[in-house]
């Protein structure tokens, strides 16, 4: 069994929770909340993505 990569596990886990969130506004009709933790959740995946896509180049 691999290990689990827990810096790739917490960001995935706040991207889903800021997805979330965004739900929550929803129900809420507050524009700004949503717009702000759609934001985040991109701006955390990107972040990821990037990490990723360095720790595959690092391997190589």
């Amino acid at each position: 069994m691999e290990n689990i990569n827990g810096k790739m596990l917490t960001l995935a886990l706040l991207v889903v929770a800021s997805f979330i969130g965004a739900a929550i506004s929803i129900t809420y009709r507050n524009i700004w909340v949503i717009l702000l933790f759609i934001l985040l959740g991109f701006i955390i995946m990107g972040y990821g993505l990037s990490l990723k896509r360095k720790e595959k180049s690092d391997v190589k």
